[in-house]
Order: C-alpha cells, then structure tokens, then sequence
C-alpha cells in the first residue's frame, strides 16, 4: 500500500484529512508523519494500510516551510486564530537587523512550544487546558533548525507576496506561478516572510513568537505553508478530491536510507530477529530483490533489526 503526500487545504486539521484519507480508500489504517495546524496548509504525508509501518522512521524527517511573521500582534494560540492580546507600535526593522536575528535561531536549541499544542502534560492535551482558560508548565524542547532565509520584510501583511515557484533554493516569490491562500490576517500588522528548514519537532508557531521577541515585539504566524517533507514536495503532493485514485510511492521508495541488498539466508535471518554479521555501519533499508526487507542499524560488526516486512 503506498505513502502519499497530500495538499493539504486551509482550515482542515490533520485528523480531517486522515479521516478522509480512510473514506477514500476504504480503509481505517491510515496514519500521518507530522502534524500540520488548520491554518497552515501545505504537504501531509500519508501512509495507507501496511505502509504505516513506516511512520516511525520518517516522523523524523526535515521538513520546509514558507512562514509570513506578522510583528506588533501577539495571540495565545501563536498564529491567525487569534484573539489579539496585544498590540503595538512597530518600527519596521531593516533586513540587515532581521538577517541577525534569524541567524541566532539557526543550529540546535530548546524551543517551548505552544500553549495550544497537542503536547500532552500528566495526561492533559495543552491546547484543552488553553481552551479551558488555564495554561500547563511545557518544558522548552530541543529541536534543530537548519536555515531561516528572509524573502522580504513588509509594512503590511497584504504586501507579502502570496505567488511562489519551486526553484533549487526552495519555493521563491515570482510574479507567476502558484498562489497560496493564507488565513485572514487579525490586523494591519508590518510582516515578515521567512523560508524556513527545520528538523523534527519545530513549532513554527514558537519561531514566530521567539522572532518577535528578539525583535522586541509581540509577534505570531500570520501563514504558513509546508512545502516539503522528507523527499516530499509540494509539487508531487495530490489534492484532497484525487486521495482515492492517488499511486503514491512504495514504502522501500519513501524511506529516505540508503539501501543494503542481500540473498535469502540473510533476508530469513532478519525475518526471524536475528542479528547476522556486517561490516554496515547506521541505518540501512534491507532489500531482497529489490524488494523491502528490513530496516536495520548496524555498528559494523551486526545487523540489528528494527522493522522486519514479511
């Protein structure tokens, strides 16, 4: 069964998705590789019936965004939901100052997330304590972030540009191409947009907030689009409306390791948990003719087996 990237739309949680995903092709296995927010729109990648096997190894994926930072608001849920909580006087900052700043932000760091999150603190969800009017002690988290590059700073929101092509760099303004529908903005706020690459487990959201606050301003997420995950772009990645006629890619085509081909005695032995010798050192998918037969990590000694496929 294959693994599919989807568009997703604006205003749909990934649980709508996954749960349409499951009409689609007629099947209640289906899970997702990382979470995208309703206001945030972009690549969702899916995997259907046995291909869920797969998750664990590619929730770890990088993933790309374009990200629009609006400077002067700050809102509890850190993005468009809003309410606003705040508001102030914004001196638009030169690129040169923004440049600075992202540039702290870059290489590992610890992060806290945001108050409406679906981080669980003894047993609770922090975003239905939020919605309930209290608030959980998160704990900063340590994440990676590989590059932040500003595409522009704007006096208002609405002069962001919304029209964007694929380019070796990344997805890039251009005056045509594809034009991205972002939420309504909760006011007439100066904007940034940043192309960001992060590792597993960045919230945007928090980056926007962090953004702001070395700027010294409130700030939160005004849009944001995933443009790729993993080997994942935006450009292969199927409408809601097509999930059901979708191809997408072989569980071997989406895992991102590099491949260790063997005979049968050895795709047995792995089959069964056992740990043959090997001079292979890391994470390796197994192939018996081409075909998926494990994923392992070796330390140049054995094989260890951490997924075995029948």
């Amino acid at each position: 069964m294959p693994v599919i990237a989807v568009d997703k739309p604006l205003g749909l949680t990934s649980h709508d998705v996954v749960n349409r995903a499951r009409r689609a092709r007629g099947t209640k296995r289906v899970g997702h590789t990382g979470t995208l927010d309703p206001l945030a729109t972009g690549v969702l990648v899916l995997c259907v019936e046995e291909s869920t096997k797969v998750v664990q190894f590619m929730e770890a994926d990088t993933k790309d965004y374009l990200a629009w930072i609006a400077l002067g608001g700050a809102s509890p849920t850190l993005d468009a939901e809003g309410p606003l909580t705040e508001t102030v006087e914004v001196r638009l900052p030169d690129a040169s100052e923004v440049r600075a700043v992202l540039a702290g932000f870059t290489g590992p760091q610890a992060q806290v997330p945001p108050q409406y999150s679906a981080i669980q603190v003894g047993g609770q969800r922090a975003y239905a304590v939020a919605r309930a009017g209290g608030s959980l002690d998160l704990p900063a988290r340590n994440v990676v972030i590989h590059a932040l590059d500003l595409l522009g700073v704007y006096g208002h929101v609405v002069d962001a540009p919304r029209t964007f092509s694929p380019t070796s760099e990344g997805w890039t303004p251009a005056p045509e191409g594809r034009t991205f529908r972002l939420p309504t903005p909760l006011g007439d706020f100066p904007a940034l947009l940043v192309r960001a690459r992060v590792g597993s487990g960045t919230y945007l959201r928090s980056l926007a907030r962090d953004v702001g606050a070395a700027l010294g301003v409130p700030a939160h997420l005004t849009g944001l689009v995933r443009t790729r995950v993993g080997h994942f772009g935006l450009s292969e990645a199927v409408a809601l409306e097509d999930l059901a006629e979708a191809g997408g890619q072989s569980d071997l085509q989406a895992l991102d390791f590099p491949h260790l081909e063997v005979g049968e005695r050895l795709a047995e032995m792995l089959r069964q948990g056992k740990r043959p010798k090997s001079e292979a050192l890391g994470r390796h998918a197994v192939t018996l003719g081409g075909e998926l037969v494990a994923v392992v990590d070796g330390d140049g000694q054995e094989l260890r087996v951490v997924r075995a496929w029948a």
